[in-house]
């Protein structure tokens, strides 16, 4: 079984920063991307960014591109979101995830096989 713990969310001013990590551990795997997505209440789950493992190509949503830089460590299966500038509207539980089948995109949920808890992220105003 794999497991995939996040960490480094928190209460944080508009205008400041949060790194977030992600750490996968257990059964062996490869993903072949790691990602990052956020839910706000009563909203649905947003892609945020992911990074592919070969050659580290990242993407971005729109409302965080320019803000937010997404890594990963591919021997030590973890990925991290470094956020900078942060929002009100960044509020949200922060999830990463892995997928392990390769796709055209990435930026469906429902691809991603294994997903952490979630770590929540308040930006105050």
């Amino acid at each position: 079984q794999v497991q995939m713990v996040e960490s480094g969310g928190g209460l944080v001013q508009a205008g400041g920063s949060l790194r977030l990590s992600c750490a996968a551990s257990g059964r062996t795997f490869s993903s072949v991307a790691m990602g990052w997505f956020r839910q706000a209440p009563g909203y649905e789950r947003e892609f945020v960014a992911r990074i592919t493992r070969n050659v580290g190509n990242t993407y971005y949503a729109d409302s965080v591109k320019g803000r937010f830089t997404i890594s990963r460590d591919n021997a030590k299966n973890t990925v991290s979101l470094q956020m900078n500038t942060l929002k009100p509207e960044d509020t949200a539980v922060y999830y990463c995830a892995a997928v392990t089948v390769y796709y055209s995109t990435y930026e469906d949920p429902k691809k991603y096989n294994y997903w952490g808890q979630g770590t929540q992220v308040t930006v105050s105003s």
